[in-house]
């Protein structure tokens, strides 16, 4: 009868459904899976994983919780972590560390939320290190910041900034294995290898950042890039 052909034919495409999903998730659960880390999604992120399409997803994992931040910026970076930091009115440390170095990257110590730490250590593994040697054949080793907590509103403004509570990180150099030091200012225009990278450090923030603000942006960023987790995608 055809209904019986029918419903066979049904519970036969179910069986297949069934067992290429149970094979995924073998593959993907499995202790000794072929699948490179980087592409299986049950794994957490890693820093030293190369990027790919499943790399954000892990990203918003990894901020979901403080413990999972923690486990995947360990993966990467120098840091320690800290307690809580409570400022006046809205100011504050959620998720505090004290970050000495991302990847390759030194820098001035400096107590930021985890959050923040983490994305900046995600640019300098895909975007700075090939952005320096592409401009200047040497890789970066070293970020030079003007600071992440401030307690302060915004600039012409009541609000509070993303400083009060440590979203943000503000970059003003990048130094070179080579002894080089790349400052922002006077290095955003023009063609020369200096600009290139700066152009290229900006947009690159731009895919791990949510909020990023340079010299395109006022006058008052003309020195700088502002590195924020937070915001509406702003990209100038």
């Amino acid at each position: 009868m055809r209904w019986v052909r029918a419903l066979l034919r049904a519970a036969w495409r179910l069986a297949v459904v069934g067992l290429l999903a149970w094979g995924g998730w073998w593959l993907m659960a499995a202790p000794g899976t072929p699948l490179p880390d980087a592409w299986n999604p049950l794994r957490p992120l890693s820093l030293a994983d190369p990027a790919t399409p499943l790399t954000r997803l892990k990203l918003g994992r990894a901020l979901a919780s403080p413990e999972a931040c923690r486990a995947a910026l360990a993966t990467g970076a120098a840091f320690a972590p800290m307690d809580p930091f409570e400022g006046p009115g809205a100011c504050g440390i959620p998720q505090r560390v004290r970050l000495s170095a991302v990847g390759g990257a030194a820098l001035p110590p400096v107590e930021t939320a985890c959050p923040t730490a983490l994305r900046l250590a995600l640019w300098e593994r895909h975007v700075l290190r090939d952005a320096a040697r592409d401009a200047f054949g040497a890789p970066a080793a070293g970020l030079r910041h003007q600071g992440s907590y401030n307690c302060r509103a915004v600039r012409g403004g009541t609000r509070p900034s993303s400083h009060s509570t440590a979203a943000a990180i503000d970059i003003r150099a990048v130094a070179l294995a080579d002894g080089r030091e790349v400052p922002l200012l006077g290095n955003w225009a023009g063609e020369g290898p200096e600009a290139r990278f700066w152009r290229a450090a900006r947009d690159g923030a731009c895919d791990w950042f949510v909020t990023v603000l340079g010299p395109e942006f006022d006058a008052g960023h003309a020195d700088h890039l502002h590195l924020q987790a937070t915001g509406w995608g702003t990209c100038r």
